[in-house]
């Protein structure tokens, strides 16, 4: 009986190539939303993904990924499982301050979560929608992330707008494309509102923020983003290993989607 035979796995300099083929360049400013398993069989796994895409960018370029923790955060929220509302104190009351090195993703992926240990690597101090960046303008991107708004023009977001960014979907779709979601504050549209709160540690001491905040829909996102694909024509689509990636300019979706969300969800 012959033995199925394991696939020869991608590599660091295969996903160079692919990655150049999709119009990764130096220099650039890039986040990176991402699933490994798209990926199929990866040599080294999240850490060659990683290296590949530094090699890509350079000594000039900037990589950003989301970091977010949303399970260190307002219980009352919790839906998969939910809890009782009778712990809910007890959970703001002992749940650890956020750390941004000690802290861990919550469904963000392998990549994401080996990224924030890599040395180099710095990550934003919101509590619950960081960022982690590495490169040239690391500290630029990171500095300076507010509470509340998750998503607004002080967020990581806004400073990949600021620098003309690209963003980078490897293996996921648009409902992941959390640039999207600056748009989405920007937008003159009606915005449900939602109680948030985190531990943070201010002057050595912890305690419990509560916040209110947008509640922030990624509902249509899809929708949206296959629409700008189709009406810009400025969504670059490829492979990279077996995973289906869009590559595309921030600044031109973020201002395409204001319009479009204002279209869809009606202006206020």
């Amino acid at each position: 009986m012959t033995k199925k035979m394991t696939e020869f796995p991608a590599t660091v300099p295969s996903l160079v190539v692919d990655l150049a083929k999709l119009g990764v360049k130096n220099g650039m400013t890039l986040v990176v939303h991402s699933s490994l398993r798209s990926l199929g069989n990866v040599n080294g796994g999240p850490v060659a993904v990683i290296l590949a895409l530094e090699e890509m960018l350079g000594q000039e370029g900037t990589l950003v990924m989301p970091t977010f923790s949303a399970d260190n955060g307002e219980p009352s929220n919790w839906s998969n499982p939910p809890v009782p509302e009778e712990w809910w104190e007890a959970i703001r009351a002992t749940m650890p301050a956020y750390d941004v090195d000690m802290t861990p993703t919550f469904n963000m992926g392998m990549v994401a979560e080996t990224f924030r240990k890599q040395p180099g690597v710095i990550r934003s101090s919101n509590p619950d929608a960081s960022f982690a960046a590495w490169g040239k303008h690391a500290e630029n991107v990171i500095d300076d992330h507010e509470i509340c708004p998750l998503f607004g023009e002080r967020s990581p977001l806004a400073r990949v707008y600021d620098l003309e960014g690209w963003v980078l979907l490897l293996g996921v779709g648009h409902n992941k494309n959390s640039s999207l979601h600056l748009a989405e504050g920007r937008a003159n549209i009606p915005h449900g509102r939602i109680h948030l709160g985190a531990p943070i540690t201010v002057d050595g001491t912890r305690y419990w923020r509560a916040f209110d905040d947008i509640d922030w829909d990624d509902s249509d996102f899809n929708e949206l983003g296959a629409d700008f694909a189709r009406e810009t024509g400025q969504q670059h689509e490829g492979k990279i290993a077996k995973a289906t990636a869009l590559l595309m300019p921030q600044r031109a979706l973020v201002d395409y989607a204001i319009t479009w969300l204002e279209k869809h969800r009606g202006a206020k």
